[in-house]
């Protein structure tokens, strides 16, 4: 399976899918969280391939702030909760690689999205 979990709003997540290669006809699925909202099933099968759901959420959104939540103690299922109400929270983009998970765009993380996709 070759997923691929982003905003198409998002000219990082689009700087990303350009270097990497990834793309419809590379043979990935494309999914604009926007528009197509995350189910409980694939944030289900995020977490599990990630390890947590607080891996998969974002600490830099907006909203984060705004709703004070860095005050508050989040538990894994705030998280998967907020993640699955707002878009935003998911840290993105997240793309799926058969049994690999690659999540965000820190550069350590995009390099090994790179070499993955190309193989």
């Amino acid at each position: 399976m070759k997923k691929i979990y982003y905003l198409s709003t998002c000219s990082t997540c689009a700087d990303i899918m350009k270097d990497a290669g990834i793309s419809e006809s590379t043979g990935f699925e494309l999914q604009d969280i926007r528009t197509q909202k995350i189910t409980s099933a694939q944030i289900d099968e995020m977490k599990k391939m990630a390890g947590s759901y607080e891996v998969l959420f974002s600490r830099r959104a907006l909203k984060y702030k705004e709703l004070g939540l860095k005050d508050k103690k989040l538990t894994e299922k705030d998280y998967k909760n907020y993640i699955l109400e707002h878009d935003t929270f998911l840290k993105r983009p997240v793309v799926l690689i058969g049994d690999k998970i690659f999540i965000g765009s820190e550069k350590k993380n995009v390099a090994a999205l790179k070499a993955a996709a190309t193989e």
